[in-house]
């Protein structure tokens, strides 16, 4: 068992953990969740020793081997394999007596403890576990100093899980992997036999892996039982109980209050309104639990319909090197209402078609064509790496809305909550979710027709992604989403598109189908390379999805008409008013008319605005029930 004690840690003159316990069950799997900046990672480091707390501790059985990824990727002329196969010191260490020993009984010892924990099975076993991660018989072979910094944490993370620890701690180990690494690394936790707690903000992972959610807010600890789902379920049940009890306390306050103001100067009853007030001073109040106001997602609408579709590919070839093509024979159609996922493992090309797509990078060979006047908006993790720390939200944005009012800029920010001193704050001093945030607010200035996202959730924590997930649903205009969060590509994309084998295809079924092919659950065919067999069901799901999504388009349209004819209308019924009551000031077509037909002009305006204000609200009601 893991027990946290009262522990409190402090950084730089802040509390981060204050007085926080809980105890893990032995062999739990524990999903450690919280806002950015709550303190996991802080948590994560005292338990491997990295940070001392100021109060408290955390207590766990003797010997317990902890495993931990090291900040540093791995370097130098070694091999992944020859890495991992390093991980298990144990192993190398009797592997290294074994050929100097001279005794025979204690060689006999040796090649035991070889036997006893499984030491000729582990070039096998960490050979499956960089193929999992990725890596095949080439790459495994290749020099550490060949690979990029995300491909090293992979090697770091294949390492740790070679090693087996007696406790794994993981901080968002799927922060370097695609989606396919991902679900693999769901399948080897599941059968983990050691106990786990993983910092994560995957919900598929926190729903598919973990029994207990240990949830960090306010320098707090609480454990609850079961994945992410039962965890909202959970704390959802909680804060009805909280906000039943605050009514509770507060009417017992008022009433308290009165007493006490209308007894205190009674001599008669002064002594009962001085022990009211002695409760009320006792009363300690009952704290809400913490929403941000300004997780907000809000991509702007075009204004300008466009006919699809939007962008074709006709048999092109791209790629960065002339006469060396990444993707070859591309045949695609994205039109206004598409929602895309692109699927494949890292290095197959996902990246190379959205820079396509978005005009980054020419074909080479065949035919690409585009809407006249389209806009797009593409997303990457570069452009949050490289906003200017010293800058502001305001800044950024005012540099890039040039010739725009200072209300345009403010509006567009306001978007993605970044309100009041938000938008003055130094970038650097902005947290990860919010620097994509601003990231997002950038790129979509303009209000593009088509959103490229690669990878747009990676600083983000579970509720900024759920809030991501509905502005993307109530966006106008076509998405295509790189990601390795299953969960957002379920509930964001219709479509879904292959990028394998030197090219890109439709893949026809559904997410669960994919999940299956990668794993090699039966889904796929004989073919390693090819797609899996047709679901109807899953196709026919996402053309209803596809026609209702339509369905939405078309009433939010309708809403916004109304709301248009309504403020049209409502100005010139004010216009009236100004004229009426001062026919001196009355713009010149009204100052023409007597008032008996300005009355009769403002009536028939007001009939009209009664008539489309209903229409409006009906039409906002639809919306709603559409979405429910």
């Amino acid at each position: 068992m893991l027990t946290i004690n009262g522990l409190t840690v402090r950084l730089g003159g802040r509390t981060i953990l204050d007085r926080a316990s809980a105890s893990l069950p032995p062999k739990s799997r524990v999903g450690l969740i919280g806002r950015n900046g709550a303190g996991k990672s802080t948590l994560m480091k005292v338990m491997i020793g990295q940070l001392e707390a100021d109060d408290g501790g955390i207590e766990m059985p003797r010997r317990t081997r902890v495993g931990y990824i090291a900040q540093e990727a791995p370097s130098g002329t070694a091999t992944p394999f020859d890495t991992v196969l390093a991980a298990d010191t144990e192993r190398a260490d009797l592997l290294a007596a074994s050929e100097t020993e001279q005794d025979p009984d204690k060689l006999a010892d040796i090649h035991e403890r070889l036997i006893a924990i499984d030491a000729y099975t582990a070039p096998a076993r960490a050979a499956r576990i960089l193929i999992g991660l990725g890596f095949d018989e080439a790459m495994q072979g290749a020099p550490l100093d060949s690979f990029s910094g995300g491909w090293k944490m992979r090697v770091a993370l294949a390492a740790l899980l070679f090693s087996n620890p007696d406790l794994l701690l993981l901080d968002e180990p799927s922060n370097h992997l695609d989606l396919e690494a991902t679900m693999w690394l769901e399948s080897f936790l599941r059968a983990y036999p050691g106990q786990l707690v993983v910092i994560s903000h995957e919900r598929d992972l926190l729903n598919n892996v973990v029994d207990h959610i240990l949830h960090l807010e306010g320098g707090k600890v609480t454990l609850y039982a079961g994945g992410y789902d039962a965890f909202e379920r959970q704390r959802a049940e909680r804060a009805a109980q909280l906000a039943a009890a605050r009514a509770a306390q507060d009417a017992q306050r008022a009433k308290l209050q009165d007493y006490v103001a209308r007894n205190s100067a009674r001599a008669s009853t002064a002594k009962q309104a001085q022990s009211r007030a002695k409760q009320l001073a006792r009363m300690q109040p009952i704290a809400a639990i913490s929403e941000d106001p300004s997780l907000v997602f809000d991509f702007p609408t075009p204004a300008d319909e466009l006919k699809p579709p939007l962008i074709t590919l006709d048999l092109a070839s791209v790629g960065y090197t002339p006469g060396e093509p990444v993707l070859r024979r591309l045949n695609l159609r994205i039109d206004p209402d598409d929602r895309i996922a692109l699927l494949g493992r890292n290095g197959n090309g996902k990246t190379t078609l959205a820079r396509l797509l978005a005009a980054q990078l020419k074909p080479e060979e065949g035919g690409m064509a585009f809407a006249g006047k389209m806009r797009v908006g593409y997303f990457t993790q570069y452009q949050v790496e490289e906003l200017d720390g010293d800058d502001t939200p305001l800044g950024h944005m005012a540099r890039v809305m040039t010739g725009k009012t200072p209300g345009a800029v403010r509006a567009q920010l306001g978007r993605f909550g970044f309100t009041g001193n938000k938008a003055t704050t130094e970038v650097g001093k902005l947290s990860g979710g919010e620097r994509a945030r601003l990231a997002l607010a950038l790129i979509t200035r303009e209000a593009p027709h088509l959103l490229i996202l690669d990878e747009p959730t990676n600083h983000l924590d579970v509720d900024a992604r759920e809030a991501l997930v509905q502005a993307l649903n109530g966006f106008d205009g076509a998405v295509l989403i790189v990601s390795h969060d299953r969960h957002m590509l379920e509930l964001s994309a219709d479509r879904l598109v292959l990028v394998d084998d030197g090219t890109a295809r439709d893949f026809d079924g559904s997410m669960d189908d994919y999940v299956a092919f990668i794993l090699g659950k039966g889904a796929a065919n004989d073919d390693a390379k090819s797609a899996p067999a047709k679901s109807k069901d899953a196709k026919l799901a996402r053309q209803e999805a596809a026609k209702a999504r339509e369905a939405q388009a078309v009433l939010r349209k309708t809403a916004k008409d109304h709301e248009a004819r309504a403020g049209k209308l409502a100005q010139q019924m004010s216009a009236i008013d100004r004229a009426m009551f001062d026919p001196t000031g009355a713009e010149p077509a009204l100052a023409k008319l007597t008032m008996s037909e300005l009355s009769q002009r403002r009536g028939k305006l007001a009939a009209e605005l009664e008539t489309v204000e209903a229409a409006w609200m009906a039409a906002l009601e639809a919306i709603e029930e559409a979405a429910a």
